[in-house]
């Protein structure tokens, strides 16, 4: 069994120099045609997969985009409706005068909501300029 092995590594390592081409030259032409043919199915495979990989990850990451998205809209809503409360509650205990209030509201407006968010309006995120790719 032993000799059997030995047999089988040395093929191997055999097809292994070959595919590297090396000790090609004892070699028939219809061994040379065979191994041309493995290595184009071989590097067909690869091709195949080279292209496959990034599409994926474009995929993943479009996904995982519309996850945070979605993420980003929540705690938006969350802290928008905190901002609204914290303004009843001021309102409702007077100790904020309508001055302080505005300028309270300008505050967590301010390059943070949009005032349709705060005032209770929409909630949706957008990107209007944003380019979205599709794969097919």
């Amino acid at each position: 069994e032993s000799v059997k092995l030995r047999q089988q590594i040395q093929m191997s390592l055999n097809s292994n120099r070959h595919l590297m081409g090396d000790s090609l030259s004892s070699l028939t032409v219809k061994e040379l045609k065979q191994l041309e043919n493995r290595l184009e199915r071989g590097i067909t495979r690869i091709r195949f997969k080279k292209h496959e990989m990034p599409l994926a990850e474009i995929e993943f990451l479009q996904k995982r985009e519309i996850e945070l998205e979605n993420e980003s809209v929540c705690l938006r809503s969350k802290v928008c409706k905190s901002v609204r409360s914290e303004m009843e509650r001021f309102q409702q205990a007077n100790t904020v005068t309508g001055q302080e209030l505005n300028a309270i509201h300008a505050l967590a407006s301010r390059n943070f909501f949009s005032p349709a968010i705060i005032e209770g309006g929409g909630t949706a995120y957008s990107h209007p300029d944003k380019k979205i790719l599709y794969l097919r």
